[in-house]
This record gives C-alpha cells, sequence and structure tokens, in this order.
C-alpha cells in the first residue's frame, strides 16, 4: 500500500503535460510582448500561431463578453485573464434551450 501511495505523490508532484504546455505558452506571451517597445505593449493578443492570450486587467465588460455571450458566434473565446480559451456558457446556455424548444414541439 506504501509504494502505490508514494507512485500517486510522485504523479502529483510532477508537472503535467498540460501545466508544461499552459507555462511554455503563457512564457511565450510575455517575451512576446516585452520584445515589443514599450509604448506598442497591448498584452493581448495571439501566441504559437493560434492561441489567445490576455493579460490586461479583466473588467465587467470583457467578462460579459466572454463567459456570458448567448448570441456569439462561438462556442469557446479567449480566457478573460491568462492563455487559452474559456467556454461562452451564455452560448450553451441559449443552443441548450433552443434544442429543448425544438423537442417540446
Amino acid at each position: 500500500m506504501g509504494s502505490d501511495h508514494s507512485k500517486d505523490e510522485r504523479r502529483r508532484r510532477r508537472p503535467s503535460l498540460y501545466r508544461l504546455i499552459v507555462a511554455t505558452l503563457t512564457i511565450a506571451a510575455i517575451v512576446k510582448e516585452l520584445r515589443l517597445p514599450a509604448e506598442e505593449r497591448t498584452w493581448n493578443g495571439i501566441v504559437a500561431g493560434f492561441v489567445p492570450y490576455d493579460f490586461r486587467m479583466p473588467t465587467l465588460e470583457r467578462v460579459r463578453e466572454r463567459l456570458w455571450d448567448p448570441e456569439g458566434a462561438h462556442l469557446f473565446s479567449p480566457h478573460v485573464f491568462g492563455v487559452g480559451w474559456t467556454v461562452n456558457l451564455g452560448r450553451v446556455f441559449a443552443l441548450v434551450r433552443a434544442k429543448i424548444a425544438d423537442s417540446a414541439q
């Protein structure tokens, strides 16, 4: 039993592939911004050709736009803060609601 516990312990201490990828992309995005002249830094954009990043201070408007936009065309939108995507819960809700309405008819 002790050996299983120590294997789990080692697994938890070892960074996962996901964490390594996120850390690498975060560092790449920060380096990309720092290589620009200070007046050209926006702290948001694309890294690795397709992964969005946004390190600006989150605003309520941006939170709503990315997390709750039922009319939005996309199911996934850039994170409010950080690297990668988040689920547009408003769009999910709208799609489920439409599916329920269709099946009720």
